[in-house]
């Protein structure tokens, strides 16, 4: 059997789908044809490092989007995508994840009201495979829907939505999110879920006194991880804590709840979350997040797509194909505490342990999840401080917070 045998895959509908792969040498041009059962028609998309060209198999006619300035990149780490759609007769490609912010070719027909003979043939289209010549191409995955609409990031329950919002986007309805997701969902949106509960209503300022408090365990531990992600240059503002709720259970990078705190001015790098599904929620004040089309190990990187601030009770989401690649900034005069929570979906039978990150040399490494410390001592500690530090006058009602470094 032929590699390209090997490599001939299936759209899931006819004439519909997204195909994700990875070309591993970018100094060369590749192609991916999308064929008819017989072989005998379909659409060539050929990448070269300067466009998108695609080309009818049957009959040679071109398809040629005017503003396609892009094609293969240079940049290490990219994926590409492609897009058909027969119901809106047209056809999409893009690099990085595979999503309207980042598309570099378009091409809609015309609509056809005699016959619809566009919209027939893309519904011949079936197999997909790389071209004989395109022996660095490797097809990833093909998704089932098409790339249709700009996904909105926030997720809201049903009880939360409006007809106005499912018609302008905003919201990403609960039921679209994955099984995984929609499991993970319901465990930290319930109102009850907060910080400042009826026990220990002042967790947040705790928290807060802790960080800026010379001495007292957040501020002595974010010190600790000054170097965490770069051994050679400590680097303070790229620290956060991560507090832990129940055990590894092998299903997740990492233990699946966390509480994740965020000093003001503080950051991560650059990061990838290992093809697995998450919700995150804010519990405290607000968080900047920066999306990137994919995670790219150079120098000068890559440019984020999307710059966006989620702020209490908001919750946002992510897949194994998108919003995968981040970072996070609080830019704010508050902490930031969030809950995150992490699952690969139920056939996922090739768990990774890490997140890859980026660091300030522009190399992708390795960053193991880790924990600073149990949610329930934690809590527990932050009441022990808390108590103590009012006992000796402090209140948060009347001392200034300056922030130490």
């Amino acid at each position: 059997m032929s590699n390209l045998s090997k490599a001939i895959q299936s759209l899931h509908v006819h004439g519909q789908g997204v195909i994700l792969f990875h070309n591993s040498n970018s100094t060369h041009s590749c192609a991916v044809y999308c064929m008819n059962k017989k072989q005998s028609d379909g659409l060539q998309f050929h990448f070269t490092d300067s466009s998108v060209k695609v080309i009818r198999v049957a009959n040679n006619v071109k398809y040629i989007d005017e503003k396609n300035r892009e094609g293969l990149t240079q940049k290490h780490g990219a994926t590409y995508w492609i897009s058909l759609d027969s119901q809106n007769q047209l056809i999409q490609a893009g690099v990085g994840e595979a999503r309207i912010e980042t598309c570099i070719y378009r091409y809609k027909w015309k609509s056809d009201t005699t016959n619809h003979p566009v919209k027939h043939f893309l519904e011949t289209l079936h197999t997909i495979h790389p071209s004989e010549e395109s022996v660095h191409l490797n097809i990833l995955t093909v998704l089932k829907d098409p790339i249709t609409n700009k996904l909105p990031l926030l997720v809201r329950n049903t009880d939360e939505l409006t007809m106005s919002s499912i018609a302008k986007c905003d919201y990403l309805p609960k039921a679209f999110l994955s099984p995984t997701s929609q499991r993970l969902y319901d465990c930290i949106s319930g109102k009850k879920f907060i910080l400042n509960s009826k026990d220990f209503p002042n967790f947040s300022d705790a928290i807060k006194h802790s960080i800026l408090t010379p001495g007292l365990w957040c501020n002595t531990r974010l010190k600790e991880k000054a170097s965490e992600f770069d051994k050679d240059k400590p680097n303070f503002e790229e620290t956060y804590l991560r507090i832990t709720l129940t055990q590894n259970n092998g299903e997740s990078p990492g233990i699946p709840y966390v509480m994740e705190i965020w000093p003001s001015g503080h950051y991560s790098p650059i990061h990838s979350h290992a093809g697995g599904d998450a919700i995150i929620r804010v519990l405290h004040g607000s968080i900047q997040v920066s999306l990137y089309p994919f995670l790219c190990d150079t120098k000068t990187g890559t440019e984020p797509f999307a710059i966006t601030s989620f702020k209490q009770n908001q919750i946002t989401w992510i897949s194994p194909t998108l919003n995968q690649t981040h970072k996070l900034l609080n830019i704010t005069n508050e902490p930031c505490i969030t809950i995150q929570c992490y699952m690969y979906e139920k056939d996922d039978t090739q768990h990774y342990d890490y997140f890859d990150y980026i660091d300030a040399k522009g190399q992708k490494l390795q960053y193991e999840p880790d924990s600073d410390m149990d949610f329930l001592k934690f809590k527990e500690l932050m009441k022990k401080e808390y108590t103590e530090q009012r006992s000796k006058g402090w209140s948060s009602k009347l001392n200034p917070f300056c922030w130490f470094k």
